[in-house]
C-alpha cells in the first residue's frame, strides 16, 4: 500500500496516460515525423487551457505544462519533435510568461529580478569579446536561456500556493514523457550487449542522442517513480507497476553509462526519502521502512542485469575504471579541465568577466573543439566575474531562507539538490533544473479539512 493514501484518486487516470505515452513512444521509433504533430498538439493544448481556463487554475495549468515540456524536451531533442534546438527552454519560458501575465509575481522574489539584470553585463562585454568568426546571438542565447528560464520561472513560482496532491500531478506530467522515451530506448537499442565494448559513455544506448541529457531526463524519471512508489500506490497492483517503471527508467539510465544524471537521482531520492521519514509518524515510518527493502531489492536486481548485458563493464564504469580495469586518471571525464578553463576567465577579468560564451569561443581558437560548459558555476564566475559571485548567492541563500519560513515540504531539499547536482554535470543546456530551482520555492501546503467542534452554549 502506498504510504499516503489520500492521493488515491490521482491515480485514476494514470493507467491509461501510461498506455498512451508508452504507445507514443511505439508510434515516433516507427515513424519520426510524429514527434513534431505531438510537439505542436501538446504546445497548443497547453497554451489553450492556459489560455482558457477559469482563473483558479491557471497556476496549474502553466506548472503542469512546463513539467510536460521538461520531462519531453529530451525525448523531442532526440527525436528532432523541435524546430530548433532550444524550443524546450522557450515553451517552458513562455508559459512562465504567461502565468506571470495572468497570475502576477511575489513582491518577496525581487532578488531574482537583480538576478536577471546582473546577467545582462555578460552579455554587454560579450559584445565586444566574442571573436568575429563566433554567431553573437546563437553563443549568448545558449549560454543564457536557461538562466533566464531560471529567473522567469523563479519569478512566477515563488510562494505561490499549490497542494501536495498538485506537486504530485505536476510530477506525474513530468514523467510521462520520459516514459515515451524509456520505451523509445527499448526500441532503438534492445540489445545492450551488442552496443558496449568499453566503459565510456555510449550515444548507441542513449537513443543516438547525447547521453548525458538522456542521463539526466531519465534521472529525472527515476526520482519521479520513487515519489509514487512511496506517496502514490494505493493497491500492491499500482506498488508493482510503479517498481516495474523505476526499473525499466533506471536500467536505461545506467547503460547509457553517463553517471550524472544517476546520481542525481540519488542524491534527490535519498533527499526526498529523509525528508519523508523524519516527518512521519512512527506507523508511517515502519511502512517506509518495509517499502524500503522491496525498492531495494528491485534496484538491486536491476543492477545485476545491467552488469550481465554489459558484460561487467557497468561496475567498471562506477569503479571508474576503463575496459581493462585499469583505474582512470580523471574521474570527471574531463570536466575539472573545463572548470579550470572558466576560472581562468574569472582571473582574466574577475570583475565583469570575459563576457557570456566566451569560453566556449577560447576552446574553439585554442584546440579547434566546440566544447560547452559542463558546469554552470564555472560558468558564472569566468563569464560574469564578481557578479557571478553575486548570482550564486542569490540562487543559494534566497531558497534557504524561504524555507527556514516554510518547512512542510517533503520535495525542497530534493528540487534544490537536483538543481545543484545537475548544473555542475551538464550545465544548463536543458530546461529541468531551472523548472526544479523555481518548484522548490512553491508553497506547498497539506490541505486538510478542519475539525468542527460543536460547543454547547453556556447558559448566562
Amino acid at each position: 500500500m502506498g504510504i499516503v493514501k489520500k492521493h488515491k484518486r490521482y491515480d485514476d487516470n494514470f493507467i491509461p496516460l501510461l498506455l498512451g505515452h508508452v504507445f507514443l513512444g511505439i508510434a515516433i521509433y516507427f515513424l519520426e515525423p510524429i514527434a513534431r504533430v505531438y510537439f505542436l498538439g501538446v504546445l497548443f493544448y497547453f497554451l489553450w487551457h492556459i489560455i482558457t481556463s477559469p482563473e483558479k487554475e491557471k497556476t496549474m495549468f502553466v506548472l503542469l505544462g512546463c513539467a510536460y515540456f521538461v520531462g519531453g524536451e529530451v525525448f523531442l531533442r532526440m527525436t528532432k519533435g523541435y524546430f530548433f534546438y532550444e524550443t524546450g527552454k522557450y515553451c517552458v519560458l513562455l508559459m512562465m510568461l504567461a502565468g506571470i501575465f495572468y497570475k502576477g509575481a511575489s513582491g518577496k522574489a525581487y532578488p531574482y529580478f537583480l538576478y536577471l539584470i546582473l546577467l545582462v553585463p555578460a552579455v554587454i562585454v560579450a559584445s565586444i569579446t566574442l571573436t568575429y568568426d563566433a554567431n553573437f546571438r546563437t553563443n549568448v542565447t545558449f549560454v543564457l536561456a536557461g538562466p533566464v528560464t531560471l529567473g522567469i520561472a523563479t519569478l512566477f513560482c515563488y510562494d505561490k500556493k499549490i497542494s501536495e496532491q498538485q506537486i504530485l500531478k505536476i510530477l506525474q506530467y513530468l514523467v510521462l514523457p520520459i516514459i515515451s522515451m524509456t520505451v523509445y530506448l527499448f526500441l532503438y537499442n534492445p540489445s545492450i550487449r551488442d552496443t558496449i565494448s568499453n566503459t565510456a559513455s555510449n550515444p548507441a544506448t542513449s537513443g543516438g542522442f547525447g547521453p548525458n541529457q538522456v542521463s539526466t531526463a531519465l534521472g529525472m524519471g527515476m526520482f519521479v517513480m520513487v515519489v509514487r512508489i512511496y506517496m502514490q500506490s494505493p493497491s500492491f497492483f499500482m506498488k508493482v507497476l510503479n517498481i516495474l517503471i523505476f526499473a525499466a527508467i533506471a536500467f536505461r539510465a545506467v547503460v547509457t553509462f553517463s553517471r550524472g544524471g544517476v546520481f542525481a537521482a540519488i542524491i534527490c531520492i535519498l533527499a526526498f526519502l529523509g525528508i519523508l521519514f523524519l516527518k512521519s509518524n512512527y506507523k508511517v515510518k515502519n511502512q517506509i521502512i518495509g517499502s524500503t527493502f522491496v525498492f531495494l531489492f528491485a534496484i538491486s536486481s536491476t543492477w545485476l542485469i545491467a552488469s550481465v548485458e554489459t558484460g561487467g563493464m557497468l561496475d567498471k564504469r562506477y569503479a571508474n575504471e576503463d575496459s581493462l580495469g585499469r583505474e582512470k586518471g580523471d574521474a570527471t571525464t574531463g570536466r575539472g579541465t573545463l572548470f579550470m578553463q572558466e576560472m581562468d576567465g574569472f582571473l582574466q577579468d574577475p570583475i565583469f568577466g570575459i563576457g557570456a560564451s566566451r569560453t566556449k569561443d577560447i576552446r574553439v581558437q585554442e584546440t579547434g573543439e566546440q566544447l560547452p560548459t559542463h558546469n554552470e558555476v564555472g560558468r558564472l564566475l569566468g563569464e560574469h566575474g564578481m557578479l557571478g559571485i553575486i548570482i550564486l548567492l542569490i540562487l543559494i541563500i534566497k531558497p534557504l531562507a524561504y524555507r527556514a519560513r516554510h518547512p512542510s515540504s517533503y520535495f525542497f531539499y530534493a528540487f534544490l539538490f537536483f538543481w545543484f547536482a545537475t548544473i555542475n554535470h551538464t550545465g544548463m543546456r536543458i530546461a529541468a533544473p531551472s523548472l526544479f530551482y523555481a518548484l522548490a520555492l512553491l508553497n506547498i501546503t497539506n490541505v486538510k479539512k478542519k475539525n468542527i467542534i460543536h460547543r454547547k452554549q453556556l447558559v448566562q
